[in-house]
This record gives C-alpha cells, structure tokens and sequence, in this order.
C-alpha cells in the first residue's frame, strides 16, 4: 500500500460523496436538462450520463461480481484509449447509455456512488486496477478521478445554468497527487503514447501547491518516471488545485490561469515545458 492512499483515503471517500451530493443538486436545479446545452456537443443530461459511466466502471474495477457498463467492445477500447482519443471512447458509452431522464440519471448515480463506496470499505486504497491504456491505477486513486470527474463537468454544468459550483482546492488537489502521480509511480501505460514528437532530452518537471508535497516527474524516451525528492528540475509548476485542473482539462486558458497566478512557472529551464506538455497532457487540453 502507497502512504500516498493509506493517508488520503479518508479524504478520497469523503470528497467523492460530498461532489457527488453537490452534482446531483446541480443538476436536478436545472429545468430542462435534456435541452440545455452544456458543451457544444452535451447537454446537462448527457453530462450526468458521461459521470455516471465512469462511477458504473469503477464499481466494476472494485467489486469483481459487478458488470461494467453495458457497452459491446468497452474492454477493448479501454485497453487502447490515450488522452488524444478519450473523446472516442466517450461516443462509444454514450451511444450505448441512452437514458436522458435526469430525475433517472440522478438516482442512478446516487445508488452507484453508495455502491462505490460500499464495495471499496474495507478494500486496500493502495491496491491497483488495470485502468485506461493499459494504466495502473489504485483504488484511492479511482476516487480521486471521480472527484475530478464531477467537479469539472459541475463547473460545466454550473457555467452554462448561471449556477455557483465552488470547488475546494482540497477536494480538486487529490485528482493530480492521488491519482495522477501514484498512476506514474505504478505504470501509466499507453496514455501518453499518441506519436507526439518528444523532446530531444529528458525534461524533469516539479509540481508544488500548498495541498501536495512537492514532486518531479521525469519524461524521457517517451515514459514519465517520479524522480528522487533531490533530483534536479527543469520546470517548477507552483498551483492552485481547483483552477489548475480546469486549466489542464481545456475549461481555461494556459494564459488565463498564469495571468491570475493561479499557476505560476518557473525553474531554471523553463522553455523545456512546451516538448514535455506536448506529450504529457490531459484529454481536452
């Protein structure tokens, strides 16, 4: 078990039902939700579907007497999905989970987030899952990606209804430290294997907010690695959680959220950044 998941599982547990609460709320206090665009391509019903797919995938991961969603060819996407082609993957659910009913949708995810919870209690949050592309994710670390999960697409949702959607820097820290950089640290498979042209030397990165330890990551020939906690850097990413991860989904600009200091670059080497995101970077961005 990674101290990383023992000591943040509580976190983990708490955050994902307390924004699962809070997105269903969202969503409900919509009054039309079949209709009302989100994003150019989804309403706040598809949205809610896209949420509840993951969490119907996640209980499968957790509990082996569970079925994953029902989608023909789902494992085989699954196993060959990059960031570049998540987008795929979420046509293929999305054509198969044809519920639109919202009052449904949200009680669906409200049973599946219980179930979720139920089925990983006395789970060790260290233990690893085989995730996208081959990835190896931990039980801790699927949480923290749900987490994310509903609060990005809550800001979605909230954005396009005139609603608030406060997002606790707490709560969106755990998407980068619990699930990212444990994925890393165990095998981020071919996520990041897309054909973008790598840097012509290893590029170490460190990332910093006032919510994670401070960590660099090395890519080099193609495969992120976590250094040692004295290796030298190139890059520092110094960030506030909540709008960092809205920066890395594509919701604000690079710009945007270096001009609001929400991040803020640094390091002895950073004109490296620009090879190491065109390879490590999240669907969307």
């Amino acid at each position: 078990m990674t101290t990383n998941a023992l000591d943040r599982w509580p976190d983990a547990r708490t955050a994902v039902h307390q924004a699962t609460t809070r997105f269903i709320a969202l969503v409900k206090s919509c009054p039309t939700p079949a209709s009302t665009m989100v994003t150019k391509d989804w309403t706040v019903s598809d949205t809610a579907v896209h949420v509840l797919s993951i969490a119907m995938l996640y209980v499968s991961l957790v509990d082996a007497d569970v079925e994953p969603p029902p989608v023909p060819g789902l494992a085989d996407a699954l196993e060959q999905t990059t960031v570049d082609t998540v987008s795929s993957l979420n046509v293929l659910v999305m054509r198969h989970l044809t519920e639109r009913d919202a009052d449904v949708l949200c009680r669906d995810l409200s049973d599946t987030v219980e179930r979720l919870l139920r089925a990983s209690a006395h789970t060790d949050p260290g233990s690893v899952v085989r995730w996208l592309g081959g990835a190896s994710v931990t039980v801790a670390g699927l949480f923290a990606h749900l987490t994310n999960e509903l609060l990005v697409h809550g800001w979605d949702i909230a954005r396009a209804t005139g609603r608030p959607w406060p997002m606790p820097e707490a709560e969106a820290a755990l998407f980068f430290d619990l699930f990212f950089l444990d994925m890393v640290r165990h095998d981020h498979g071919v996520l990041i294997d897309t054909g973008a042209r790598q840097p012509a030397r290893p590029v170490a990165v460190a990332y910093r907010s006032a919510y994670t330890a401070q960590t660099t990551t090395v890519l080099k020939d193609g495969r992120l690695t976590i250094a040692p906690p004295d290796a030298p850097l190139d890059a520092r990413i110094t960030y506030r959680p909540a709008r960092f991860n809205l920066m890395l989904f594509g919701r604000i600009s690079m710009l945007s959220a270096v001009l609001r200091r929400d991040v803020v670059i640094g390091g002895p080497r950073p004109w490296l950044l620009p090879g190491y995101l065109r390879v490590v970077h999240m669907p969307n961005s």
